[in-house]
């Protein structure tokens, strides 16, 4: 008979653990994504404006199946948080060009 104070551990369970380290996070505000036949590499950059030069911050590599269950989980993700805040506002950029402006004026010395 179980003990329902200590109930029998779930076998599909997982442990995560989140240093404190990883929890205070990385800022990026370019993603650039490529591909293999049997890869995806997702890099995260943080590009400051007025810098010509940007460093990889964090780069995160996925299998195949792995980058599509991630696409589903954020689409999923991006309409609970529309339903709730409304739509985000999409600025197309042209296929290919890094978007460097960040809607200031432009600086002036």
């Amino acid at each position: 008979m179980e003990n329902k104070n200590n109930p029998k551990p779930n076998e599909n369970q997982l442990n995560i653990e989140l240093s404190e380290e990883v929890a205070e996070g990385i800022y990026s505000n370019l993603a650039i994504i490529t591909h293999s036949h049997s890869e995806f590499a997702l890099d995260f950059i943080k590009v400051m404006p007025g810098v010509p030069k940007a460093k990889v911050k964090a780069r995160i590599i996925l299998t195949p199946q792995h980058a599509k269950r991630l696409m589903k989980a954020l689409k999923d993700n991006v309409s609970k948080y529309e339903s709730v805040h409304g739509d985000i506002k999409d600025t197309e950029v042209p296929h290919g060009a890094i978007p460097l402006s960040f809607g200031g004026p432009t600086a002036q010395a």
